[in-house]
């Protein structure tokens, strides 16, 4: 048996050390030893190519060359380059125009592809494949690049301040057995025979086949799924609405989530404490919302307090790390057919810290553009708090003070 981890072991020690022939005959004395399929291992292990470790069979065969010799006189191949001197700065101007980004940087991208380039030069009498094209193009110092997410918008002055502010009102309150729930909406899905992100272990031969187009399907349309995150628990409720994401049906998720959890793990319970992202459907700024949390403070009994995370840092509420990507791992690589598919998978959503999950169907309709005038917020009995009343501020039952 073939031992390729210590043939790799053997490579890497030496190979640094090693010029062109003496690796190609080290590679070729393993390949001898190795005896029947070595090639193949050895070509493996050390990334040279099989025609490479034939030559140098070839060469342990042949006469040693002098010492400090590479290579017999005159063997390789002349850099095109050198036999065509004008090819590089030709290029450089092909690509200059295509350059994208600083051009005082050394490092540089464009955005021909080689086959492009390589016809340009060959309309100017230079014979190079596209192949070619690639390496000049290193030696000139272009690679390609892809978009990197690592610019940010401009921190809000105050962010520190409310997220110690949030991380205080919800130590107090947990201490005080009181719940705290972490909410927004998930990216919605689309419902058919769609690829799905990811992948999973199957047999060979056993992948899903979907179509190979993603218009939403006119009958089975999206998931919205709206998610609660009991902070104190690690337990989630995601509410999978089939019709529009707005604040009554983001308000309706978190009266499921008291009715069917909530309630019966805080039986004693008089404050309710939301933390939400500052947009969406449960936005700092969204009328609707407020009116429809006053509702369901009447209903409940609850006091209802509302902090808000700052623009730009919603990756910092707790329901996308604790509760929303594990929902995503969870079905990768598998099509949500059905809303049914999308809500058992959304259930056996587990973690080893302990996290579970409930989730149902909403099948509610939600209308949009629901007007609040002034009257319907000078009617609310909310109090706003003296740090940033904009993204904090408590909702009361009318008649409670």
């Amino acid at each position: 048996m073939i031992e390729a981890d210590t043939i790799r072991g053997r490579w890497l020690a030496v190979c640094g050390h090693l010029g062109e022939r003496g690796r190609r005959l080290f590679a070729a004395a393993e390949v001898r030893a190795a005896g029947y399929g070595g090639l193949a291992v050895v070509s493996e292990v050390t990334g040279l190519a099989r025609s490479t470790i034939g030559r140098g069979l070839k060469d342990l065969d042949g006469p040693a060359l002098p010492a400090g010799t590479e290579r017999r006189a005159g063997s390789g191949r002349r850099p095109l380059t050198a036999k065509d001197p004008t090819l590089l700065e030709d290029l450089r101007c092909l690509a200059e125009p295509a350059t994208m980004g600083d051009p005082m940087r050394p490092l540089m991208w464009v955005s021909k592809s080689w086959e492009k380039l390589a016809a340009a030069l060959r309309t100017m009498d230079h014979q190079v494949s596209a192949n070619t094209v690639g390496k000049l193009l290193l030696q000139l110092g272009f690679t390609r690049h892809v978009n990197r997410k690592t610019k940010s918008g401009a921190d809000h002055p105050d962010r520190d301040g409310q997220f110690e502010h949030i991380n205080a009102r919800t130590t107090a309150l947990q201490a005080a057995g009181q719940p705290v729930i972490s909410v927004d909406t998930k990216k919605k899905e689309l419902i058919g025979e769609y690829k799905n992100g990811g992948s999973d272990y199957r047999p060979e031969g056993c992948s899903d086949e979907v179509k190979d187009h993603d218009f939403p399907d006119q009958e089975l349309g999206k998931a919205v799924p709206y998610g609660i995150y009991d902070v104190q628990a690690n337990a989630g409720w995601v509410n999978v609405g089939i019709d529009h994401d707005t604040a009554e049906f983001a308000v309706n998720s978190i009266r499921c989530w008291y009715d069917k959890m909530g309630r019966d793990r805080y039986p004693k319970a008089n404050h309710l404490m939301i933390t939400a992202d500052g947009g969406g459907s449960n936005g700092s700024r969204v009328r609707l919302w407020k009116v429809e949390l006053q509702k369901l403070a009447e209903e409940t009994g609850l006091t209802i307090e509302v902090c808000h995370y700052p623009p730009g840092t919603s990756k910092w509420n707790k329901i996308e790390h604790r509760l929303f990507c594990h929902i995503t791992q969870n079905w990768r690589g598998k099509p949500l057919v059905s809303r049914q598919v999308v809500v058992d998978l959304i259930a056996a959503t587990t973690t080893k810290t302990g996290l579970k999950v409930r989730c149902e169907l909403d099948t509610n309709t939600y209308a949009k553009g629901i007007k609040v005038t002034d009257a319907d917020m000078a009617s609310l009995n909310i109090q706003f708090n003296a740090y940033h009343p904009d993204w904090n501020y408590t909702i009361i039952p009318r008649g409670s003070g």
